[in-house]
């Protein structure tokens, strides 16, 4: 089977060369190749001999997906499913601001927590990403967005936040989520505090990720500020309360100096109401966070609505009276199945 190079850094690039019996510093060319110019053949290098070249590709595989679909929205919003070079599929996502060029990332082949609101959980779990498999999101995206802007200057279509908000549970897939940060941050050039992990309530994960001492953004995807409702909306991740899950956030928060980010998806009638944003109010007093208020998408299948404005309006009001910040995300790409698992869904491969 041959060894794929995207996922290995610099130094381990420069191993790689010298077994090969050539200089160290092809493995720099290569690094610079892989993720700062996101080559799909090894033919793109054209600071690389020949001989060296075709000698690498009959040993090797850059590790690149292929884009099975793609769908952008009216607001910018670039979908994609890719296909893994074993067949699993993947979403990612390109969110294009004014200011920034974001992309959501996937770390697992579907996901185990089988959260009820979520298209992903609907299909399952198969198996965890490689670190390389979840860098080629960002740089499939990159691209993406170069082409539908036809833009010269590769600069002004670069990624420059990532999020690890999309298909699975970042945490349980912890070393390779943490080893992938630093390829963005080192190999890709994006900056640590541009990076979000985003985890369902993971509480030993968050415990490491803490000792890592990395500048990076944890959002924790709450949902529900009482046990009972938890259990009904994230069955997959009930071995911690809701008090152990918190108190272990002021622990994080402690130890990192860093704000936390507390995602909370609004259906209508089950977690919207006065009551429970009073309770999360009172769960996040005194804490150095943000609020994440979602609207959700409707996933076919499902029978969650999206909270009305008034119940959304009434809700921000209870915590940022308690003298919470609460931001609400802006709805995009409702029109092309931006919810994470949906295209894939509709792609036929929701069934491990």
């Amino acid at each position: 089977m041959e060894t794929t190079l995207l996922g290995l850094d610099t130094d381990e690039l420069r191993s790689v060369m010298k077994a090969e019996g050539v200089p160290a510093y092809r493995g720099k060319q290569i690094a610079e190749w892989l993720y700062r110019s996101g080559v799909r053949s090894f033919d793109e290098m054209s600071n690389v001999p020949e001989a060296l070249r075709i000698q690498l590709s009959g040993k090797y595989q850059l590790g690149r997906s292929t884009v099975l679909v793609g769908q952008r929205s009216k607001d910018g919003t670039a979908k994609l499913l890719l296909e893994l070079n074993d067949g699993a599929r993947v979403e990612t996502v390109g969110l294009p601001y004014p200011d920034r060029m974001s992309c959501c990332v996937s770390t697992q082949v579907g996901c185990p927590i089988g959260c009820v609101f979520c298209a992903t959980g609907m299909g399952g779990y198969t198996r965890d990403l490689t670190a390389g498999e979840i860098v080629d999101q960002v740089l499939t995206v990159q691209e993406d967005i170069r082409f539908e802007r036809g833009e010269a200057d590769a600069r002004k279509c670069r990624i420059d936040h990532v999020t690890f908000m999309g298909m699975g549970e970042p945490l349980l897939n912890y070393e390779v989520t943490v080893k992938a940060m630093r390829l963005l941050n080192k190999e890709v050039g994006i900056a640590v505090r541009q990076l979000t992990v985003s985890t369902v309530g993971f509480v030993p994960g968050i415990h490491r990720l803490a000792e890592e001492e990395m500048q990076c953004t944890l959002a924790v995807s709450l949902h529900a500020p009482t046990d009972d409702l938890r259990r009904r909306l994230i069955p997959g991740m009930t071995a911690w309360s809701v008090a152990e899950l918190m108190k272990t956030c002021r622990e994080y928060v402690q130890r990192t100096r860093r704000r936390i980010t507390f995602e909370y998806l609004l259906l209508d009638g089950v977690n919207d109401g006065v009551a429970e944003a009073v309770e999360l109010a009172r769960l996040l007093h005194g804490l150095n966070c943000h609020v994440n208020l979602i609207p959700c998408n409707m996933v076919s299948g499902l029978t969650f609505r999206m909270s009305p404005r008034e119940h959304i309006q009434a809700f921000r009001n209870v915590l940022e009276d308690a003298g919470i910040q609460v931001t609400q995300r802006m709805q995009r790409g409702s029109d092309i199945d931006a919810a994470c698992g949906q295209l894939r869904q509709r792609a036929g491969d929701a069934t491990p």
